[in-house]
């Protein structure tokens, strides 16, 4: 018989989600972010962070690790780095508060050496000397040198809201220079090759610019279709 924990309020740690097959998440690394937002309608993805780690060029796509914590503390945060596998995005819900870091260089240390690959903070950073240095990704809502407590509530696996994104355990995060975009784990599949088809378009519209043989009649129709006398 299974024995039921009982958690006291503000706790809970729940297993980690592993619902996408490791070949459709490898699909999607070095897929743009833009591209995933254009085909999901241009208005989902996180709002208001900024990238720390010092490169342009670094992409990830991996599953959601979920954590929410009492802003300023990072007890459950330690939690599910040690919880996370080769891959995983923790992905944070510190009530978007700025006064205290969460995570900083030490927790940075720990996370490359399990091959976390990207943090996502609703919170603070610090140590950021450390996260130019590269190696994994870190996009957060702001900096200090303030650090954090140790003392919870919080809870890890959890649905939560992070810079505007809705995230449940095990969706799929996509990071880039642009930004963060977290997509549910039922529509990755049917999502993929609309991003791929999204992909071709615009390299047939970048090579027609590129050449000057851009059709003007593709935005002579739209103001046509508004009135304009085009």
């Amino acid at each position: 018989m299974t024995e039921t924990k009982v958690w006291p309020p503000g706790y809970r740690i729940n297993p980690r989600v592993e619902v996408m097959p490791k070949p459709l998440i490898a699909g999607f690394r070095g897929v743009p972010t833009a591209h995933a937002g254009d085909s999901l309608g241009r208005s989902i993805g996180a709002v208001g962070l900024r990238s720390y780690h010092n490169d342009l060029n670094l992409m990830v796509a991996g599953p959601a690790i979920t954590v929410r914590v009492r802003p300023g503390d990072n007890l459950m945060i330690h939690q599910a780095i040690a919880m996370a596998q080769p891959g995983d995005v923790l992905v944070v819900d510190a009530g978007g508060d700025v006064s205290q870091a969460v995570i900083g260089g030490l927790m940075r240390t720990s996370a490359i050496t399990r091959r976390i690959a990207a943090f996502v903070i609703d919170g603070a950073v610090r140590d950021l000397a450390e996260w130019a240095q590269g190696g994994i990704a870190c996009y957060a809502r702001g900096h200090t040198h303030r650090g954090p407590t140790k003392d919870g509530p919080g809870e890890v696996n959890v649905p939560i809201a992070c810079a505007g994104m809705a995230v449940c355990p095990g969706d799929l995060v996509i990071c880039d220079a642009d930004g963060v975009i977290a997509v549910p784990a039922a529509e990755a599949d049917a999502l993929l090759p609309r991003v791929k088809a999204h992909a071709k378009r615009e390299n047939e519209i970048r090579a027609a610019n590129a050449a000057g043989t851009t059709d003007p009649e593709r935005f002579n129709a739209l103001l046509r279709s508004k009135g304009c006398p085009v």
